[in-house]
C-alpha cells in the first residue's frame, strides 16, 4: 500500500507571523508587504495564541468613525480559538476540511508550537504531483 501524503510533505515551513502586542495598523501593513491574507499570532516562545485574518482587519473600516481607524493591538482583533492541523495529518483529510469550512489556511502545530501552515494552494500542489505521477505511469 502506498503511503498517503501528509501535511508535513506540502506545508509551508516559513510562515509570516505577528505578535499579540503589535499595533493593528502595523500588522495590516505587515500582511500587505508579506502578500498574505492572514497570519498566525505567536507569543515570545513561539506558541500559537491566535490568528489574524484579512476579515478580522476589515473591522478597522467597519468600526471606524469619520474616516478614522480605531487603535489597538493584534490581540484586540485576532481570533483566539484557532483550528490547527498536526504535521502527520493525511492531506486528503485536510482537503475535506477546506471543502467544509471557509478557511484559507490552517496553522500546523506540533507540541503547541507553530511549525508551519497548510493552505488551499498547497493542496493544489498535491493534485499537481498526482497528475504528474499519473502521466509518468502512462508513458
Amino acid at each position: 500500500m502506498t503511503k498517503l501524503p501528509q501535511v508535513r510533505d506540502y506545508m509551508d515551513t516559513t510562515v509570516p507571523t505577528v505578535t499579540p502586542d503589535m499595533e493593528i495598523l502595523k500588522a495590516v501593513d505587515f500582511l500587505l508587504k508579506s502578500k498574505v491574507t492572514g497570519a498566525p499570532v505567536v507569543d515570545a516562545d513561539g506558541a500559537l495564541v491566535g490568528i489574524l485574518t484579512e476579515k478580522d482587519c476589515l473591522r478597522l473600516l467597519a468600526t471606524g468613525h469619520d474616516g478614522k481607524f480605531p487603535t489597538g493591538t493584534v490581540r484586540d482583533f485576532m481570533h483566539v480559538h484557532v483550528e490547527t492541523i498536526k504535521p502527520d495529518t493525511n492531506i486528503y483529510f485536510v482537503a475535506g476540511l477546506f471543502l467544509s469550512r471557509n478557511f484559507r489556511r490552517y496553522p500546523v502545530v506540533d507540541n503547541g508550537r507553530l511549525v508551519g501552515a497548510i493552505t488551499r494552494f498547497d493542496i493544489l500542489r498535491v493534485i499537481e504531483a498526482a497528475l504528474m505521477e499519473r502521466r509518468q505511469s502512462q508513458e
